[in-house]
C-alpha cells in the first residue's frame, strides 16, 4: 500500500491515451507533481488548451495542463494510462506502437476482461500493467468533469512500486495486488450489474439498488461467480455487501453516459463477455444474455450514424 511519508518523486512523464472522463480526472490530478499530456477527442482538448480543465467534486479546480489530438513522440521513462474504450484500445496502441520505447509503461485502466492481453500482444516487449480504478466521473460538457475519489488498484511488478508512490503523491489512493485478477473479476461483477441497468433505465448507479431489481442483481451475480469459478476463479462474494455498496454510488455509469450521447458501449467486454464464456464453458447465462441482447438493441435504436 502507498500511504504515509513518501519519498521526494522524480517528476514524471506521463500520457493519458483515451482522456474521456476518468481519464482527465487522472490526467488533472496527476499533473499536480508530474508532466501531464491529455491525449482526446477535438472539442475537449480546444477547451483544456485555451481555459483548462475543470473538475468539479468534493473540491472544484481548474487545471493548467497539456492537451493534444495525437502523440508524436514519448520520452524516456514515459508512463502511459490506457484509459480509452475497451474496443478503442488495440487501435490506440497501433498508432502509438512506432514511438514506444523500451522504457515506456502501459497500465490499462479499463472495463472488462483480457484487455490488458491484447495490448501485451500489440506491443511486445513493453512493460504492461493492469490496473482497476474505483474513481467514478461524469463527463459535463467540454474542459469540464464531475467525479468522485476512488482507489486505484495495479498490478504487482517491476515498476508498480514507483507508480504507486507517483499516484500517491498527487492524492490518488493507491495500491499493489497480490491477485490483480480477484480484484479486475469484483470491478466486472459490479460493472455487470451496474452499466446495463443504468443505461436501458436512464438512472444513477444508487437507484439500481432498489428492492425491485434485487433478483436481477443477484442473478447477475451468480451467473458471474459460477463462470469465473468455470475459469478458475474462487470470488467470495456477498450480495448483501454488494447492494450496500451499490447504493452509495450517486455517479451516472460509463455505459449510461454513452447512451445518453447515442454512442456505442462496452456491453461486449462486460455481460457479453460472460455471455462468450459460459457459451465456452457451455453454461447457460440467461439474464447476461438478455441484458446485453437488449443493449444492443437499444445501440441500434439511437447510435449516431
Amino acid at each position: 500500500m502507498a500511504s504515509g511519508k513518501l519519498k521526494t518523486m522524480k517528476t514524471k512523464k506521463i500520457i493519458i491515451l483515451g482522456a474521456g472522463a476518468v481519464g482527465s480526472v487522472y490526467g488533472a490530478l496527476l499533473s499536480r507533481e508530474n508532466e501531464v499530456t491529455l491525449i482526446g477527442n477535438k472539442a475537449h482538448v480546444r477547451t483544456i488548451q485555451t481555459k483548462g480543465l475543470d473538475l468539479i467534486g468534493e473540491k472544484n479546480q481548474n487545471f493548467r495542463l497539456k492537451a493534444e489530438l495525437k502523440i508524436d513522440e514519448i520520452a524516456s521513462n514515459t508512463l502511459v494510462l490506457l484509459t480509452t474504450k475497451a474496443e478503442d484500445s488495440i487501435h490506440a496502441i497501433e498508432q502509438m506502437k512506432p514511438i514506444l520505447r523500451n522504457d515506456t509503461v502501459i497500465i490499462v485502466l479499463q472495463n472488462g476482461l483480457g484487455n490488458e492481453k491484447a495490448v501485451k500482444k500489440t506491443v511486445g516487449e513493453v512493460e504492461v500493467l493492469r490496473g482497476v480504478t474505483e474513481i467514478a466521473a461524469e463527463f459535463l460538457a467540454p474542459g469540464r468533469v464531475h467525479f468522485w475519489k476512488g482507489k486505484t488498484t495495479i498490478a504487482q511488478s517491476k515498476s508498480a512500486k514507483e507508480i504507486a508512490e507517483t499516484f500517491a503523491t498527487s492524492s490518488l489512493e493507491t495500491c499493489i495486488s497480490e491477485n490483480i485478477t480477484n480484484d479486475v473479476w469484483n470491478k466486472l461483477i459490479l460493472n455487470c450489474i451496474l452499466n446495463p441497468l443504468t443505461a436501458l433505465f436512464r438512472i444513477r448507479n444508487n437507484e439500481v439498488a432498489s428492492e425491485s431489481l434485487k433478483w436481477i442483481r443477484h442473478e447477475i451475480i451468480r451467473e458471474c461467480l459460477t463462470i469465473g469459478m468455470a475459469e478458475g476463479i474462487d470470488l467470495k462474494l456477498d450480495p448483501a455487501t454488494i447492494d450496500n455498496k451499490i447504493s452509495s454510488y450517486r455517479n451516472l455509469s460509463s455505459m449510461c453516459q454513452d447512451i445518453i450521447k447515442g454512442k456505442k458501449t462496452e456491453i461486449e467486454f462486460l455481460n457479453g463477455k460472460l455471455v462468450e464464456l459460459g457459451q465456452k464453458h457451455g453454461i447457460s447465462t440467461p439474464v447476461n444474455q438478455t441484458l446485453t441482447s437488449l443493449m444492443k438493441f437499444l445501440e441500434e435504436q439511437i447510435i449516431e450514424v
